[in-house]
Parts: structure tokens; sequence; C-alpha cells
């Protein structure tokens, strides 16, 4: 390991620049992920980071010595506390973190069984959520429009604990035009809907389609959709966040598939 004491380091500098500022991990193609539980879901479904970075604390923790371990011979960064605090966006770091290549999904498949369409997400948490919720739920392809947060940020990647490695990502998309193209039936949610999603058939090929958490969804998209469905709320709330409603919904067709599963 390559020990590093001083923040005027050529190396420590280039690692703070990509944790301080998105435009630098887009720049170089590359994110940071922050922690034990990210670093070996990369490891897990993607492979090798491009570096790991260990602080002198996090060296004595077992789960962050067989990272070490199963990553060797890559040549690792080993920095003091007051270092690697400044790399880490948590208020208590795991002592470990790695930069890896930002993962680049390939071409846009022709037929899909089930995707995530979100349009505007703005909130990292809940961007996160969603991710996490359709990684559980056996979605495999969520596409996001131009507008809405960058899926790799480090607050995304934290809230998404591990499930950007399970997905197949799409940023910066028309999803309009992904909208019509679909050879599936095209869900859209609203609270006014008659409609429940309870009621609505999920078990075929199906994508679901939400909006941004203010705004909601845009007329063109809501247009475009084949059903328009709402969540039932008996209780006095007047909305769901929409990472709570896209778990909803997608845990109905998992639910609709087990059913006809069964029949």
């Amino acid at each position: 390991m390559k020990k590093i004491v001083s923040a005027d380091n050529a190396r420590f500098k280039a690692l703070l620049k990509l944790a301080e500022s998105s435009r630098e991990r887009k720049k170089h193609g590359l994110s940071l992920l922050d922690g034990v539980h990210l670093v070996a879901a990369y490891r897990e479904h993607v492979g090798i980071p491009s570096q790991l970075v260990v602080s002198d604390s996090g060296l004595q923790n077992p789960e962050v010595k067989e990272l070490l371990a199963a990553v060797a011979p890559l040549e690792s960064l080993l920095l003091s506390d007051a270092l690697f605090n400044q790399l880490s966006t948590v208020a208590t770091p795991t002592g470990v973190l790695a930069a890896v290549e930002t993962p680049r999904p390939p071409a846009v498949p022709v037929q899909i069984d089930a995707c995530v369409l979100l349009e505007d997400i703005q909130d990292p948490g809940n961007l996160g959520s969603i991710l996490r919720s359709a990684a559980a739920a056996g979605i495999e392809h969520v596409f996001l429009s131009k507008s809405s947060v960058h899926a790799w940020s480090p607050r995304v990647l934290r809230a998404g604990m591990g499930a950007h490695f399970m997905l197949r990502i799409y940023e910066q998309c028309d999803l309009a035009a992904l909208v019509r193209e679909f050879k599936g039936q095209v869900i859209a949610t609203r609270q006014q809907a008659q409609k429940t999603v309870f009621a609505a058939d999920l078990a075929g090929q199906v994508a679901f389609v939400f909006g941004n958490e203010g705004a909601g969804l845009s007329p063109e998209l809501t247009a475009a959709a084949h059903q328009v469905v709402s969540i039932p709320m008996p209780g006095p709330a007047e909305s769901l966040n929409i990472a709570a409603a896209a778990a909803v919904c997608l845990f109905e067709r998992v639910r609709q598939q087990r059913a006809v599963a069964k029949t």
C-alpha cells in the first residue's frame, strides 16, 4: 500500500476533486463508492475497482482487510484519518472508498420485459430508493430524463445500497420516444385516477413511468400512457413519496406475477 500523509500529494488532490465535483467525475467517467457495502457490491457484480483508498482506522476493520485481500495485487492508497475524512461524504466513515469506472449500459435492447422510466426526479434519496426497489423487484432497465439528478452521485449511490450494479441505468433519455417504441403496456400514476394499480394487469410486459416529486408526470407522458392508475390511500395523507409510490407499483407487479405462476 502507498501511504499518503500530505494534502499536497497529487494523487490525493485528484481524489479530492472527484469527491467534491460532479463535473470532475463526469469528465473522467469515474464514480466514488464510499463504504464497505458499496465497494463489496461493485466487486461482486462488476469487478475490481480502479483504485481502493483506506484510512488508518479502516485498516483495522476485518471487512476492509477482506476487501484488500480480494483486490490484490491492485495497489491501494493508505491515508491518515484526517485526509480520508476530507474525501468521505458520510458522517461516520467505514474507512474504505473506491474509485471506479462509471458503468455504461449497452445499447437499449429491442425487447424489454419490464422497465422504469423516471421524469425529472430531483432528490438523490428518492432516486436511490427507486433504484433499490427496482432491483429488488427484478427490474433490469431504468431510464432517466435529461433533467433528472445524476444517478452516480454519492448521495444516490448511498441510497441505492448497491442496486446500481444490478441494473442497466440509462441517463439523458428521451422518455417520450421510449414510450412510443415500447411494445408492452405503459403505466403512469396519478392520484385522481379512477382505476387503482391493484386493478391493472401488470403481469406482462410493462413500463412504469414516474414523474417529478412536485410537478408530477408531464401531460405529454401522461397522455402517452396506456393506463393511468392511482394508489388507494384510506388515510388522511394527501400523497405518497414518489419512492414509496414506485415501490407499491413494482411489488404489485411481483404479486401478480407470483399469482399467475401459481395458476
